[in-house]
């Protein structure tokens, strides 16, 4: 290898490294890693951002508004409303689960899906008495699965399509990769409907988990001025809760645990409530009772503007591993923490001193803007207001719905290319009123875009320098034919999209895989579809893909949960995958 194919390999090593052990963004990242590229010469101004250019990017920003549209008149919620249903049996609740949500992602971003499901499959695992440990995962596993199963069912297929027509001047349609996809999404549905309930956790007895999985302590204190001091807990109106119950009292030194309804409150009195995020409403409303956070005071925020608000603290948080004292929280979004709970269970103990880690759910109080300035950044994977949410605009999913199917029925047909046909409905959304013009930017995700772009760079680097050559010789030394070079390629996506993102995966995997079937005289279309599936399919590591993070906290879940469910649900992807690709596109 040449010093350059060194350099670019160091330089793709340094940010596999970084981005493993950093907190920094992914974008920010790779963007200095073109940037390395660019100022040693490897790449040229052109080259480096060849990747904001390339059609399969582009298609992913303007599908972001195609979504928006959808998110917007609550479409998806109407979809799932009409196809859960009331199952008689945890089966049967996989069965109408599984394939509504696998349909729904094979045309809408899966993180979309996941984000504007979660909600609906909490309320209705409630109502089941099913844990809600048992639904997360597969609501996340089938977004992913359902992804694979149309062209645009995720951002990654886009971005190979995007190398094939850069690369190789091939373009696909909408429903070529459907052929593996659909398939893949069948069998991984039929494994949770049969696996699904003996695989997942149950920590608890159904109605337990169900509460513990967004079940929050709030700290509330008696007002000295307020009417409560002197009355007992059933004579202050806070014996019935609707939505939390009193746990205990803290009186100066003294812990009173044993709560009875004739329990006498004082001035001073700490009480501790636990409930779902809607007792902090209940209570906010009690007149003689204030937050205990000491700096719900200190908040610039008037009263009237004041909203409860919860998030979940996502990768790029800057206070991973700090106090959330140190880490100026209330300074940094304008928000006082009231309460945290961490894989489903709450957390005790003085806020300020609890430090914060990714996929904790924390409840917040803040200004009426909050949810709008953050609910696209990328410090918190969720933001969802609990009081005072704007209705969707339920009377336009119908034509949200419609202009989906038209979009996809112009480019099934060969009429216009998938750009197109994303473009053309992304302007319908905004000429019919699905969609604001004022909130476009908001839903589109520039660092998706970015990072995208950036591994594009990257991917040139690689095979401008012949690093991606030397890897696939490396790679075809292992020995065997053309479907063992076709598994090993598969494997080390696969492994590598655990690690990265599943885009950067893609993009990095993509000219070695290509490598690999040129010195080996193969079909590279095989080569190209397996890049593709498996930088889809990240079901053993929690972190290695959004949605699998985005389900931890709310169902509870640890690392080996996923470990447990995802290994054989890996398996049989793969195995699926390497059996149909080649009687598909003949090796």
């Amino acid at each position: 290898m040449g010093i350059e194919a060194v350099l670019t390999l160091c330089t793709i090593g340094a940010v596999l490294v970084t981005l493993a052990v950093s907190r920094v963004s992914a974008d920010i990242i790779l963007m200095g890693a073109v940037l390395v590229l660019l100022l040693t010469g490897v790449l040229k101004p052109a080259e480096a951002f060849i990747g904001f250019a390339n059609p399969g990017v582009i298609t992913v920003a303007v599908l972001y508004v195609v979504a928006a549209g959808l998110n917007e008149t609550g479409a998806v919620q109407w979809i799932a409303h009409n196809l859960l249903g009331r199952p008689k049996s945890i089966r049967g609740a996989y069965t109408r689960l599984t394939f509504p949500v696998g349909g729904l992602s094979a045309f809408l971003n899966n993180t979309t899906v996941v984000a504007m499901m979660m909600p609906a499959v909490q309320d209705w695992a409630a109502r089941l008495r099913i844990p809600a440990s048992k639904l997360l995962i597969p609501l996340s596993y089938m977004a992913i699965l359902g992804g694979t199963a149309t062209l645009i069912g995720t951002s990654t297929n886009l971005v190979v399509d995007g190398l094939l027509q850069s690369q190789r001047n091939v373009s696909m349609s909408i429903f070529e990769i459907s052929a593996i996809g659909v398939p893949l999404m069948i069998a991984g549905a039929l494994f949770l409907v049969l696996f699904g309930n003996k695989l997942l956790p149950n920590r608890a007895g159904a109605l337990e988990q169900l509460k513990s999985a967004r079940e929050y302590a709030v700290e509330f204190v008696v007002d000295s001025s307020g009417p409560i001091p002197g009355k007992s807990i059933a004579t202050a109106g806070l014996r019935n809760l609707t939505h939390g119950y009193l746990a205990e009292i803290q009186r100066e030194d003294q812990l009173i645990t044993g709560v009875g309804p004739d329990t006498v409150l004082n001035t001073g009195d700490k009480l501790m409530f636990i409930g779902d995020p809607r007792c902090a409403i209940e209570l906010r409303k009690t007149r003689g009772l204030s937050p205990s956070a000491g700096d719900v005071g200190k908040l610039d925020v008037n009263h009237y503007q004041r909203r409860l608000v919860e998030v979940v603290i996502g990768p790029d948080f800057a206070g991973l591993g700090k106090a959330i004292r140190e880490s100026r929280f209330r300074s940094r979004y304008q928000a006082v923490v009231l309460s945290i709970s961490r894989g489903g269970n709450r957390q005790t103990g003085k806020i300020g001193d609890i430090e914060l880690r990714v996929g904790d759910a924390l409840l917040l109080e803040t200004s009426t803007d909050f949810v709008e300035q953050y609910r696209f950044r990328r410090d918190f994977m969720l933001v969802s207001p609990i009081n005072d949410e704007s209705p969707a605009n339920f009377r336009k999913a119908p034509m949200a719905i419609a202009i989906l199917a038209v979009m996809i029925l112009l480019n099934a047909l060969g009429l216009v290319d998938v750009i197109v046909a994303a473009l053309l409905a992304a302007g319908a959304m905004l000429a019919t009123g699905c969609l604001a013009v004022g909130k476009v930017r908001r839903y589109i995700d520039m660092q998706v875009i970015i990072v995208i772009a950036a591994s594009f760079a990257l991917g040139t680097a690689m095979e401008k320098t012949g690093a991606a050559s030397t890897l696939a010789s490396s790679l075809l030394g292992i020995g065997g034919g053309h479907w063992s070079a076709l598994a090993g390629v598969y494997v080390s996506t696969m492994l590598c999209t655990e690690l990265l993102t599943n885009n950067a995966a893609a993009v990095l995997m993509f000219p070695i895989a290509m490598g690999v079937a040129d010195q080996s005289g193969a079909n590279f279309m095989p080569f190209a579809i397996v890049v593709m599936i498996a930088a889809s399919t990240s079901f053993i590591v929690p972190i290695g893909y959004q949605t699998n993070l985005m389900v931890m906290s709310p169902g509870g879940y640890r690392f080996m949960d996923f470990v447990r469910i995802g290994v054989p649900m890996s398996i049989l992807t793969g195995a699926i995958s390497l059996a149909l690709i080649p009687l598909i596109w003949p090796l």
